[in-house]
């Protein structure tokens, strides 16, 4: 498929891309725009809509194949992997996007609750990243070469914000940041480049959480996950060469790149080991009448919403 209007920085012909969660809503608009740019592309679901997507991306003109099942099962990494080179003869992209909610306050989370989710988004995306890590890694070797590796990772603003009512989607969600970090520093070496976004988008799942929002020039809705697929068809093509290790945060009419922690203050003993009182001595009056939001949450990344789709924490 020659891709129209793409610039050759993006184009994605040749390539096959392995994206999970991709039969609806961000997977499937992802897996679109993949396959736009002229990408094969291996549709995971758990059920037969990754049938309907593997059609729309044959009608398009590229190759598709859908593989069904739970990315939460360690296996599945291997299966998406080995589709990807008995179908199409490579793999060059990897999407994590699969993931449930079981949004509950921690006084009322279950078990199974923290489990379900913690093993769909972060095993998730751990398993599916190792078996392509031992594929590419492999094939570099027998190279003596970097390979085309490209990783993209959903993480989300909860891991940011802490958001009270999901303290196990915002702790699977700062897993996966960390795990991108990893993901880009350990395989960087091989050519991968690794990065994860935290989007927002008006899909089934979060049919509930946006409001209208403002009018957006074109008729796009401004919560679309065409916009945040996009973002994910940068990162895959060549143009993100110079791109690892970073997070994203993208909706609407905006992509912000995040900056990393930094050090607010430091407190030193001043004979090299703090007792009691010297701590109490020096942390106390520190925090002395700080505001509640004064802490490690970054309610700061709120401040991007121009939507008018959701009040701010």
């Amino acid at each position: 498929m020659s891709a129209t209007n793409t610039p050759p920085a993006y184009t994605l012909e040749g390539r096959t891309a392995v994206v999970t969660g991709a039969g609806a809503g961000l997977g499937r608009a992802e897996a679109l725009a993949l396959a736009r740019l002229g990408a094969d592309v291996v549709v995971n679901d758990v059920g037969p809509s990754a049938d309907d997507v593997v059609a729309e991306i044959k009608a398009l003109g590229t190759g598709a194949v859908a593989v069904t099942g739970d990315v939460g099962d360690w296996s599945m990494g291997d299966r998406l992997v080995q589709a990807a080179v008995e179908s199409f003869g490579r793999l060059d992209i990897v999407v994590n996007n699969a993931g449930v909610l079981r949004d509950k306050m921690l006084f009322n989370l279950s078990e199974s609750d923290w489990d379900d989710v913690i093993r769909i988004h972060l095993k998730g995306h751990a398993g599916v990243s190792r078996a392509a890590a031992v594929h590419w890694r492999a094939a570099s070797k027998s190279s003596g070469a970097p390979v085309y590796g490209r990783v993209v990772n959903t993480s989300s603003e909860a891991f940011l914000f802490g958001s009270p009512g999901q303290p196990n989607y915002s702790a699977a969600k700062a897993g996966i940041t960390a795990l991108t970090l990893a993901t880009a520093q350990g395989l960087a070496r091989y050519g991968v480049r690794a990065n994860a976004i935290c989007p927002r988008a008006r899909t089934a799942m979060t049919a509930e959480s946006f409001g209208a929002g403002v009018e957006s020039p074109g008729g796009l809705d401004i919560m679309a996950p065409e916009r945040v697929a996009t973002l994910v068809g940068h990162l895959a093509s060549p143009a993100s060469d110079e791109i690892n290790g970073q997070v994203f945060v993208v909706y609407g009419d905006m992509v912000a790149l995040l900056a990393p922690p930094t050090v607010e203050q430091k407190f030193t003993a001043a004979d090299g080991t703090f007792g009691p009182e010297e701590l109490d001595a020096q942390l106390t009056p520190y925090f002395s009448g700080r505001e509640p939001h004064r802490n490690y949450a970054a309610y700061s990344v709120a401040g991007l919403d121009t939507t008018g789709t959701q009040q701010t924490p």
